[in-house]
């Protein structure tokens, strides 16, 4: 997947000076919008075909998505499409949303729990999760019933993990040590 990264970083970094002077907000909406018709196998199948030609995979995603593209976006469409990287758009978002975090000082939190959290026990576990790692965070939530109880999270490199599971495993570390 390195290569996909690699890949994809020119495109979010260009989209991402482009959408600066225009509104941040709109053009994630409308990449991720892309991202998830790229992320389609039989889109991606049909775009690799060697008979089908360049407008007619363009065509086919905008006219699949439900929002208007700004011109910057439908350029970066094009662009994606001719030089055969439609597979990469999903990591071109995922880029570019971390640019976006990056300038407004907030970074991505998944957090990995036992069980469904609701939006207020949500809220006061992403109060007291920033206060501990220093900064805002965006979380959002997987359940992972195998966790048994509590959560394990997740910040870029740091993992915060205080799940039952984690707990366990320290102590059958201790026990046979």
């Amino acid at each position: 997947m390195a290569e996909l990264a690699t890949i994809a970083r020119p495109y979010a970094e260009a989209l991402f000076q482009v959408a600066v002077k225009g509104d941040l907000k709109q053009s994630a909406e409308q990449l991720d919008a892309i991202a998830g018709i790229a992320a389609d196998a039989q889109m991606r199948q049909f775009a690799d075909n060697p008979k089908t030609l360049t407008q007619q995979v363009f065509d086919m995603i905008t006219g699949i998505i439900k929002i208007p593209l700004s011109d910057s976006m439908r350029n970066l469409l094009l662009t994606v499409i001719e030089n055969g990287r439609l597979a990469a758009l999903p990591e071109v978002a995922q880029q570019f949303h971390a640019l976006v975090n990056a300038r407004s000082g907030v970074s991505e939190a998944k957090v990995f729990s036992a069980f469904p959290i609701d939006a207020a026990q949500l809220a006061t576990v992403v109060e007291s999760l920033e206060k501990r790692f220093g900064r805002k965070l965006n979380a959002s939530v997987q359940v992972e019933p195998e966790l048994i109880g509590g959560i394990r999270v997740v910040v870029g490199d740091e993992v915060l993990d205080t799940s039952v599971k984690a707990r366990l495993e320290q102590m059958r570390v201790a026990l046979t040590a």
